[in-house]
């Protein structure tokens, strides 16, 4: 059988390539996997100093709070890569000599490569504040920063976090768990101000501190106080404010980690630069994942994509291109989804925390203040741009497919029963938003008759 060749910098198919991946989160073991599939001669090596097997980096807070071990974490048995001959190393790498095509290692013999993908992921942003080195105070990114975390919140009598994204909710409710008070700091006027609206933001600061949440606005980190023995004792805000703290989180975002290769060939700008192939400017060497930059953005994406599944659709089309003919990156469109505690949060197309015209907006808000849904769109024709769902679970498929084919809001509107992906019990609301929507915009819509014969049938179960 003809092997496939490659276009490009992708080198030809060959029997026993040596492919080295440098990371073993969700973007290079996707890539590993399917690369597997479609090549059964090809040694593949996965190099981690972080851990030596892949685990589920979004559950980390779960194992803080004695909900999930490590153990429960991996997706795969730990007899999964040997019997697929995917080769584990468990060790950092120091060194890459590019022209030798040999990796250095930090305790064990160097690695040759005819294919090297890097896969670096990201780490915690910090911004030269006074103190941010000292004992008590860090990120959380890695399975090193939780068992850090783990350790320096014992005996904790307040922690104060840094930021107002996912990641600083995520550590409010992990020190919750374990009663130890929150401040949190955000510099902006409203929690996450940066993505969300200003109705979601108010509902999610609302729900922060219906669970306790000292939630400080408009205030900012200016430095972090030494206990005298490299422990942090307070945190200084640039109002002059001290608070007293045993530990300090910083959520204020992260960024490639691009240290291995920062000073070599390798181009580089915030994180490695990569075409919509993956491929670097250095033959045979690709990046995918957190720590990969697109000289020229997919439209309607940022340069840069540090979310999970962006990360697995990643490692997806590189090992294409790798095993089959090179494919560009074309990932349709954006969303994500995470939780403010107990309310969960979908976001699908492109929603901005602010508008001008002709952009327009639809939100409906459940009376209780726990459950909303915003819909934005072209105020000309209708088109669609994007939704948010605050406590309640959306389809993707159908928004997905919504998004693709230009639907107007109002087609989406009619069939909104279709999106819900709530369990058999959960409350609908699908009609009472077309009623807002009727009311706000003058119009006279009527669900469509599938989507009334399934209210009925709801109702009657």
């Amino acid at each position: 059988m003809r092997e496939p060749h490659a276009t490009g910098d992708f080198c030809i198919r060959t029997p026993g390539r040596r492919i080295v991946i440098i990371g073993n989160g969700i973007s290079g073991i996707t890539c590993a996997r399917h690369i597997r599939k479609r090549d059964s001669e090809a040694y593949i090596t996965i190099i981690s100093g972080e851990t030596e097997h892949f685990f589920s980096r979004t559950a980390l807070m779960y194992i803080f709070m004695g909900h999930m071990t490590y153990a429960h974490t991996k997706p795969y048995e730990d007899w999964f890569w040997e019997k697929n001959r995917l080769h584990l190393v468990h060790d950092w790498v120091t060194r890459i000599n590019f022209d030798q095509k040999e990796l250095q290692l930090q305790q064990q013999e160097p690695l040759h490569y005819d294919i090297l993908i890097l896969a670096l992921g990201s780490k915690p942003n910090k911004f030269g504040w006074p103190g941010q080195e000292l004992q008590g105070v860090q990120g959380l990114y890695s399975y090193q920063d939780l068992q850090m975390m783990n350790d320096t919140t014992t005996n904790c009598q307040r922690a104060v976090i840094v930021g107002g994204g996912l990641i600083g909710v995520e550590m409010a409710e992990m020190l919750l768990s374990r009663n130890i008070p929150v401040t949190f700091l955000v510099r902006e006027e409203g929690f996450w101000r940066s993505i969300l609206p200003k109705e979601e933001s108010e509902l999610v600061m609302r729900h922060l501190r219906e669970h306790h949440v000292d939630l400080r606005l408009n205030t900012e980190l200016k430095a972090i106080r030494d206990n005298g023995s490299g422990r942090v004792q307070a945190v200084v805000t640039t109002a002059g404010e001290e608070i007293a703290c045993g530990f300090v989180g910083l959520a204020v975002g992260v960024q490639p980690n691009i240290k291995l290769v920062r000073d070599t060939a390798l181009e580089v700008n915030k994180g490695i630069l990569v075409d919509q192939h993956f491929a670097t400017n250095i033959p045979n060497v690709f990046a995918i994942g957190d720590c990969a930059e697109y000289r020229v953005p997919v439209p309607q994406r940022q340069s840069i994509e540090q979310v999970w599944y962006t990360g697995r659709m990643h490692g997806e089309t590189l090992a294409h291109s790798l095993t089959h003919q090179p494919v560009k990156y074309t990932p349709g469109p954006w969303f994500n989804s995470a939780k403010f505690f107990d309310i969960e949060y979908q976001t699908y197309g492109m929603v901005p925390n602010r508008w001008e015209e002709p952009v327009d907006s639809f939100y409906w808000e459940h009376a209780e203040g726990r459950i909303a849904f915003r819909a934005v769109f072209n105020g000309e024709d209708n088109r669609l741009h994007g939704v948010n769902g605050l406590g309640m679970r959306l389809r993707h498929e159908f928004f997905d497919q919504a998004l693709r084919e230009n639907w107007t809001v109002e087609q989406v509107l009619v069939k909104l029963g279709q999106a819900n992906f709530d369990p058999e019990f959960y409350d609908r609301h699908h009609r009472e938003m077309l009623q807002a929507y009727n009311q706000q915009f003058g119009t006279n819509l009527e669900l469509e008759k599938k989507e009334k014969k399934g209210l009925l049938s709801y109702f009657w179960r």
